[in-house]
């Protein structure tokens, strides 16, 4: 009769710790998951300032630039396919990261050629409304690279914790996937050139 005890005993210790072993890392991949999330949600918010920026600042250049119809219009429409292209925070696969990425890319694009038209005003540029929209947009675009880099470290350490061993075994049991990161745009490796 001891020995059976003694037998069970050992079996539910054992159990024990390997229950108490898989709750701990299961835990740890809600927990980083949910990291990956809350910098998702940093990341959006940061576009979203941007998004929030833009026609402020097409309502300032309108009134100097009528003419640039054309370069108005296309910040105002790339604006709205921008927020437009939302992702669901359990589920960022590389194609809807890329997507987004997509999206964010031809505002990006759009605000780039307001920039070079409005060089040509130099009453736009004196005007102090323009001059401090500009200045947030330029520090939202820092704040954008920013939070990216943040994303993709978070992004990271999650997805390196769950490929270790054994908790790979337990990722594929509760359904936990790796994170995309933000990549460069096809093309960033290359200096850009300058003419004068």
């Amino acid at each position: 009769m001891k020995k059976s005890v003694i037998v069970l005993l050992v079996i539910g210790a054992i159990a024990l710790l390997l229950f108490g072993s898989v709750r701990k890392s299961y835990n740890n991949m809600v927990m980083m998951e949910e990291g990956v999330t809350a910098q998702w949600s940093q990341v959006e918010n940061v576009y979203q300032r941007r998004a929030d920026l833009i026609p402020n600042l097409v309502n300032t250049v309108k009134g100097y630039a009528s003419h640039e119809r054309e370069t108005l219009e296309g910040v105002i429409n790339a604006r709205a396919k921008a927020t437009q292209v939302t992702i669901d925070p359990s589920n960022l696969d590389a194609a809807a990261l890329q997507n987004f990425q997509e999206a964010q890319s031809g505002l990006s694009s759009a605000l780039s050629r307001l920039m070079v038209v409005m060089e040509q005003y130099p009453d736009l540029k004196a005007n102090q409304n323009f001059r401090d929209l500009q200045a947030q947009l330029e520090g939202t675009e820092n704040r954008i690279t920013v939070e990216r880099m943040k994303f993709n470290e978070t992004a990271q350490q999650f997805n390196v914790y769950i490929r270790k061993f054994p908790q790979n075994i337990m990722a594929n049991m509760f359904g936990f996937e790796k994170k995309a990161y933000f990549e460069a745009q096809s093309g960033a490796e290359r200096a850009p050139e300058v003419q004068f």
